[in-house]
């Protein structure tokens, strides 16, 4: 897993600017230090620092004020990054409180598991700071669906990335993967980050997505090309052979017939988005177009399964070449695929998944992927600072 990660700092010297009280309903300004007092600490270089207790004129209450990278508990900000850094590698919580006992920093396994807790936690749904990084709008929007298993059960993870850049935008748990639930998830991420085009697999609920929420569609041209090569495979040889006789009785010759699959696959192979294309794809399943839709509890007859596999190749034809002619609002361009996806899923849902046996609670799933997901964001600056998601 490549990540690049700054651990919070412990500075025993430097503390916070107070600026008054910090009761709330008192709102007094004046305070005066009351006292220093030694803290433990559990840290990789500290056993101790010193926090001073500062007294409200106003209230009279006093209050604690501690170093950098130091709160009311007794373990640093640091140490939990390292705990958390060990977690997000791969570890489990008890391997990462018997590594940080070895290494003579101990830490009990709840401990660890609050500290990662913790920090997943404060990484809210990464839309913010990705739209940040774009300049203030996402041109196009990539969405996919994983799952991973919890509690005994399977959940609907959805994604949603930068389609250029490769930015995780979202990382969110569905109730389902139907059209309805993908619709509304599409609407909220595009209103939100302004996006107008969306990049997806061939699935038809992604479509209907798209059309319900008036965007533009890119279809991963990987995935069509894949299903169109195996639908090929498995039609050709029951078409050259004509194993139902359903092609002769709508008059066309099996040769004719596997021109046409073959032409299918190289149109999908070449993608070009011209008129000659398009027209192709007309001519082709205009020919099978007499092929009678079979009656209820019948199989599908071969020139049907040809009629309606022509109609969805040309149905998806816009979809298909968009990114041939797309071009976003500062010139950004797309790759025809939703390899963004894939590899955001990959990197920073499953690669820590798969060595667990399987969440413990829906909010973990989406603290440990919304964590390591803004980790993997920060790759291409200098890191993610640990220190902005722990206390």
């Amino acid at each position: 897993m490549r990540l690049s990660l700054l651990l919070p700092p412990v500075q025993p010297e430097v503390y916070p600017v107070v600026a008054g009280c910090p009761y709330a309903g008192c709102g007094g300004r004046h305070v005066q230090h009351w006292q220093a007092v030694p803290k433990p600490l559990r840290d990789t270089q500290f056993a101790e620092v010193v926090a001073h207790r500062y007294r409200c004129v106003r209230c009279g209450r006093t209050f604690r004020v501690y170093p950098r990278g130091v709160g009311h508990d007794q373990t640093s900000a640091r140490l939990k990054g390292v705990a958390t850094m060990f977690y997000v590698l791969g570890m489990s919580y008890g391997a990462v409180a018997i590594a940080l006992s070895a290494l003579g920093w101990p830490l009990s396994k709840v401990a660890v598991y609050y500290a990662v807790q913790e920090a997943g936690a404060a990484v809210a749904g990464l839309r913010r700071e990705a739209v940040q990084r774009g300049g203030g709008r996402v041109a196009g929007l990539g969405v996919d669906l994983t799952s991973v298993r919890c509690a005994g059960q399977w959940l609907t993870v959805g994604i949603g990335v930068d389609a250029v850049r490769g930015t995780v935008l979202s990382l969110d748990l569905l109730p389902n993967g139907e059209a309805a639930t993908l619709t509304a998830w599409v609407q909220d991420l595009a209103s939100v980050l302004g996006a107008t085009l969306l990049v997806s697999d061939d699935a038809d609920s992604f479509k209907l997505a798209a059309d319900a929420n008036g965007m533009d569609q890119q279809v991963c041209k990987a995935h069509v090309g894949r299903n169109t090569d195996a639908w090929v495979e498995a039609m050709a040889p029951d078409v050259v052979a004509d194993a139902d006789g359903s092609l002769a009785s709508i008059g066309v010759a099996p040769a004719q017939a596997v021109a046409d699959i073959h032409e299918l696959r190289r149109l999908m192979s070449e993608r070009q988005p011209s008129e000659e294309a398009s027209a192709a794809l007309a001519t082709i399943h205009h020919r099978y177009l007499s092929a009678a839709k079979p009656a209820k509890g019948e199989a599908m007859s071969l020139a049907y399964r040809l009629r309606l596999f022509s109609l969805d190749r040309w149905n998806l034809w816009p979809r298909l070449t968009r990114y041939r002619t797309w071009e976003g609002p500062d010139g950004e361009a797309l790759d025809g695929t939703n390899n963004a996806c894939e590899r955001a899923i990959g990197w920073w849902v499953k690669e820590r998944y798969r060595s667990m046996r399987g969440y413990k609670r829906p909010e973990s799933v989406l603290h440990v992927s919304r964590l390591i997901a803004a980790m993997g964001n920060a790759l291409d600056g200098p890191g993610f600072a640990l220190a902005e998601v722990i206390a």
